[in-house]
């Protein structure tokens, strides 16, 4: 808003007559960039969030081939792919996250998604470290203010791969350490829903109802606006 009142002050302080639509063309360029990365359960806040920051930022994610939303799951998919994710924008803020791909079960032949509990995570423990941290560093060097999102819990043994329900708390232990080594800004969307979470998801999901997805959007909002 403030961008926004500067440049219609400035312009009009010219003498330039300015066309409803033009200031509004300005308006929108100069507003803040944020680049949402997360996997589905990101995927499901993402239209809230663009439309109650509708004005305020401009609010993206990476896209598939498709041109719909892509799902960045895990820190594994995040190492091969963030610089193409950062692009050549100059984002202003970065919410991200990664865990509930990297703590799901997968076959470690073929990579895909197994509900066998001797088969390995995506990433262990270890693993989930060094790649968030490599992640990370890629993400502070665009500049941008950045908020991590913690995993959002689910019931044990949910639908889809296997996870169990204490991971969650496993994988963000490590992450908190590495936002709090590096000061970002973190957005604890396991602590707001643990409470109410079966209100909040379908039975045996990891995902989000619609208002499940609503709450989250509105502390991502929060956040976001906090730093912009």
């Amino acid at each position: 808003m403030q961008r926004r009142n500067f440049i219609k002050k400035t312009m009009i302080g010219t003498g330039i007559a300015i066309s409803p639509n033009v200031l509004l063309a300005y308006s929108k360029n100069a507003l803040p960039n944020v680049l949402l990365i997360g996997d589905s359960v990101s995927i499901g806040y993402t239209n809230y969030v663009k439309g109650f920051m509708d004005g305020v930022a401009n609010v993206q994610r990476p896209l598939n081939s498709g041109g719909g939303y892509l799902n960045c799951e895990g820190t594994t998919k995040g190492v091969q792919y963030i610089d193409e994710w950062l692009g050549d924008t100059k984002w202003d803020v970065i919410h991200f996250n990664f865990g509930l791909h990297d703590l799901k079960h997968v076959d470690p032949v073929t990579g895909k998604n197994s509900n066998k509990q001797e088969d390995p995570q995506q990433a262990d423990l270890e693993t989930y470290e060094k790649n968030l941290t490599g992640i990370v560093a890629k993400l502070k060097a665009t500049g941008a203010k950045l908020i991590f999102a913690t995993t959002t819990s689910y019931p044990d043994k949910p639908g889809g791969p296997l996870r169990r329900a204490d991971q969650p708390e496993k994988y963000n232990k490590v992450a908190l350490k590495i936002m709090k080594k590096n000061d970002i800004m973190v957005n604890d969307l396991n602590a707001l829903t643990l409470p109410d979470l079966e209100k909040l998801q379908p039975p045996k999901n990891v995902h989000f109802t619609e208002a499940g997805s609503e709450f989250l959007a509105r502390e991502v909002v929060k956040k976001i606006k906090s730093v912009i």
